[in-house]
């Protein structure tokens, strides 16, 4: 999925926008990634000299993914002649930091819609990069207003 695809999921954008690419969508899943560039804003701080992608990022991202997998599912599942709706966190559980993510690594964000009850949707996450696991986690959203 193109950029602009993704800016009509989620109102994310630059610099905190952190899916560079859709690269699977499916009924229930989907699949995104996300180089990181050297000059992020993040790596100034964190730490200078040694940076790594602080992990709230790597969550962020992952919640940013399923953002766009929510926001398709609502789209044509769930709620389609509803207003517009965005997804917004609302519990991060069994997080666990597993690689440390680097200056031009690229990272694999798989996320799994695991149950879905009323406007509560619960979620799995795993990011990767060079096909080790760098973080996963649950977690859990709702829908809101967008305005």
């Amino acid at each position: 999925m193109s950029l602009e695809q993704i800016h009509s999921l989620i109102p994310h954008r630059a610099p905190m926008l952190l899916i560079d690419e859709i690269i699977s969508l499916k009924d229930n899943s989907i699949v995104c990634q996300k180089r990181f560039r050297a000059d992020e804003f993040f790596f100034q701080g964190h730490y200078p000299g040694q940076p790594i992608v602080p992990g709230v990022i790597l969550c962020e991202a992952a919640m940013q993914a399923g953002a766009c997998l929510l926001s398709t599912k609502i789209a044509e599942d769930i709620a389609p002649n509803s207003a517009v709706k965005v997804p917004v966190a609302t519990r991060l559980n069994n997080v666990k930091f597993k690689q440390m993510v680097k200056p031009g690594d690229t990272i694999e964000i798989a996320i799994t819609l695991t149950d879905h009850v009323s406007s509560a949707f619960f979620l799995e996450a795993k990011v990767t990069t060079n096909e080790k696991l760098a973080t996963r986690f649950d977690f859990a959203c709702t829908m809101a207003d967008a305005q």
